[in-house]
């Protein structure tokens, strides 16, 4: 599976780009900190170039179906005619953010077909322009919802490491 050396190589980088010591920083609604209690503080894992380059990648393959903003469908929640579901908008509005880095890559990479429509891209991008339209999108989500997301992805990685070590 390609998504497990590409995902390896981005934890120290998340974890580098974090810090432990701002007790006085906003607490989303979302998250199961407390006021005054310390917590990882979420700085975007990704850099501007992989933005720019996420943005050319979405523009020439995402777009046509999530919109040249992402924003999705307009009745993404509801299955359609074929059953399936309409590509979801992915600019923070709706639930793109509940996935961890792991299943966002999976998506893209294996397509969400028999559930959506969207094809597998594995024949298509390389890991790296996967892992670059990832970031394009997520440099749309406000900070709020990239925290939540970041609390997330962080939870995800010590119970999956937690699981390999045992």
């Amino acid at each position: 599976m390609r998504v497990l050396p590409v995902l390896g190589m981005l934890l120290p980088v998340l974890l580098l780009l974090t810090a432990c010591d701002d007790r006085d920083a906003p607490v989303p609604a979302s998250s199961s900190a407390t006021v005054g209690e310390p917590r990882l503080l979420a700085t975007r894992w990704y850099s501007d170039e992989q933005v720019r380059r996420g943005a050319r990648v979405f523009e020439q393959n995402c777009a046509v179906c999530h919109g040249a903003g992402a924003e999705g469908a307009e009745n993404w929640q509801f299955r359609g005619p074929d059953g399936k579901f309409p590509p979801p908008p992915l600019n923070g509005t709706a639930h793109a953010w509940h996935h961890p880095l792991a299943q966002l890559f999976s998506m893209i990479e294996n397509g969400t077909q028999p559930a959506g429509n969207m094809p597998a891209w594995d024949d298509t991008l390389s890991d790296e322009e996967i892992i670059a339209a990832i970031a394009w999108f997520q440099s749309l989500w406000p900070d709020e919802v990239y925290q939540a997301w970041f609390e997330m992805e962080m939870r995800v990685r010590a119970q999956t490491s937690g699981e390999v070590q045992q």
